[in-house]
């Protein structure tokens, strides 16, 4: 082996590394399971018990909506941020305001046969621009899965989980858009970022 050759592959390691870099960056900015077939990302939804919240996700005290559900289940939404990649990540809280236990509606991952394909999600989500008279749904990876927190089941009394959700971008000037959930109340919601 030549020293030529070896600095060849040596620069031909870093142009993978740099791309293999650039894969995992950009599946990072999806979401997903939480099995070994699926991402480990940090929006990655843990089995069984819905996702992490992400590191944008809001610390205020008063959600920007509430969404009403049945069975006492509530939606919190705590941010809505528009990110520099094309999409806008809605962070909030599910919350049993009821005094049993409560299921997570199957309706809520939408009708979508590919969004059916993986489990239970907010798949079924959209967000509603007014103004531009458009309709945007819950972006999905390229495997079909939807880039929401996936995993959830039921939600005990006066527990809280969080959640995440990822839609395309609204163009920069409208910032309210309505967040609709199938068996949910809509909420408006502002955009920020």
């Amino acid at each position: 082996m030549s020293i030529r050759f070896t600095a060849k592959v040596r620069r031909g390691m870093v142009a993978f590394a740099v791309a293999a870099g650039l894969a995992v960056g950009m599946v990072g900015c999806g979401g997903g399971g939480g099995n070994d077939k699926k991402p480990d990302t940090q929006t990655s939804a843990t089995k069984g018990k819905g996702s992490e919240p992400s590191a944008q996700e809001g610390q205020s005290t008063a959600p920007l909506a509430e969404l009403r559900g049945p069975n006492g289940l509530l939606l919190q939404i705590t941010s809505a941020q528009r990110d520099a990649g094309g999409f806008v990540t809605v962070n909030g809280q599910f919350k049993n305001d009821g005094s049993q236990s409560a299921v997570i509606p199957s309706e809520l991952r939408g009708d979508e046969t590919e969004i059916l394909k993986h489990g239970t999600s907010l798949g079924g989500a959209t967000l509603v621009d007014a103004q531009g008279k458009k309709r945007y749904y819950v972006l999905r990876d390229t495997d079909g899965r939807p880039l929401t927190t996936t995993g959830l089941t039921t939600i005990e009394a006066g527990q809280t989980i969080p959640v995440f959700m990822q839609f395309p971008s609204p163009p920069t000037n409208v910032t309210d858009v309505t967040l609709q959930l199938p068996t949910f109340s809509s909420g408006t919601v502002k955009i920020s970022g």
